[in-house]
């Protein structure tokens, strides 16, 4: 992990995880300059490198400023954009009342060398609007948490995201942030890019396994594919629920709904991490998709309650992990269903018995 690589000042931020592997490497380059984004690119060479230009990228016009070393060992590159925070509340019989948007490319952000751990693989992006009117932010803060992974495992609190080395997750925090309304409820807006020959999907999968996360029954991926389908290059994976407390329990739980994946190729709020790797084909061959995220619903009031509210994706190069029923699942559902089976095999087989024995005490008449 490295932060600002080849810069001294900390009044930006930029972060390169690099994970190397024996015949390639992954890069995910996060940063706050503009909105909030992170670029993830794949590349054939175990050493491979990010290479910046300082001045180009903090200059107005900041495409060609970031590239990978050689650029020929560049496989895939893809880039998540967090471009928007929404906040509304249900004005029946009217609809949904929507307050002035919070546009997170004029957020002022904190140098997150201070929360950087190098033990930990983790950082914590956290800013707030440079100018408030409303106050929303008088106490509180917008926040990214990123964790890199050095192998496969599962992450020690809720919602549990299985992970592999490939990947790293992100989550985002709301944190004392007054709501504008009663019975408020907010909503992300995440932009993908793509390069020409790969699209975005969304799909929904269903499972009767909530063992790590209770009473949750679907994960959601926004998958990246080449355009005949036949290889998925990326993925965005989230389980359908945020939470709302800082520890989280299966009770602080709140509804996430994504709400359709729209393709267009409008023009992004000012990223430059972006528009410096993607250059020109960012308004030509490129293709832009984005959802909205949204968290609450019927389960009541659980953000205006604590004031907090985190969401947990997982991001990746290739297919998004799968959940398996663990052993101990196994084992129980083994256990109840083979010993029904077990009882009933075994009575047959004495009631076989019970009859052979009966009839054979006596000798036939004739």
């Amino acid at each position: 992990m490295q932060y600002n690589p080849g810069w001294n000042g900390s009044s930006v931020n930029l972060l390169h995880v690099r994970a190397a592997g024996p015949g390639d490497s992954l890069h995910y380059v996060w940063s706050s300059i503009g909105a909030p984004a992170v670029l993830l690119v794949a590349t054939r060479s175990p050493s491979s490198a990010l290479r910046v230009n300082w001045t180009q990228l903090l200059s107005p016009s900041p495409a060609g400023a970031v590239w990978i070393e050689p650029p020929d060992s560049v496989v895939y590159s893809t880039a998540v954009v967090f471009t928007k925070l929404f906040e509304f509340s249900e004005a029946k019989p009217s609809g949904e009342l929507f307050y002035p948007t919070y546009d997170l490319s004029e957020f002022s952000w904190d140098s997150l060398n201070h929360t950087l751990n190098h033990t930990a693989l983790t950082a914590e992006l956290s800013g707030a609007p440079a100018t408030d009117p409303g106050g929303g932010f008088a106490n509180g803060s917008l926040a990214f948490r990123v964790t890199a992974y050095e192998a496969s495992g599962r992450a020690g609190r809720l919602p549990g995201l299985l992970h592999t080395a490939d990947s790293s997750q992100l989550e985002f925090v709301l944190a004392g942030v007054a709501p504008r309304g009663n019975g408020s409820r907010f909503a992300l807006e995440v932009a993908t890019v793509e390069e020409a020959g790969a699209v975005r999907r969304l799909r929904s999968e269903r499972s009767i396994d909530d063992e790590y996360t209770p009473t949750i029954f679907e994960v959601l991926s926004l998958l990246a594919e080449s355009q005949n389908g036949s290889s998925t290059l990326g993925f965005l994976q989230w389980k359908a629920t945020a939470y709302g407390s800082r520890s989280p329990r299966r009770e602080d739980g709140i509804r996430c709904r994504a709400q359709g994946l729209q393709a267009g190729n409008w023009s992004l709020p000012t990223s430059s991490i972006v528009q410096a790797y993607f250059g020109e084909s960012l308004g030509s061959t490129c293709t832009i998709s984005a959802l909205n995220v949204s968290f609450g619903g019927e389960e009541g009031q659980v953000y205006q309650e604590k004031r907090y509210l985190s969401w947990s994706v997982l991001l990746g190069f290739g297919q998004p992990p799968r959940d398996t029923f663990s052993a101990l699942v196994i084992s129980i559902a083994a256990v109840a269903l083979g010993t029904p089976l077990a009882m009933l095999l075994l009575g047959t087989c004495l009631v076989l018995l019970a009859r052979r024995r009966r009839y054979s005490e006596y000798e036939p008449i004739n």
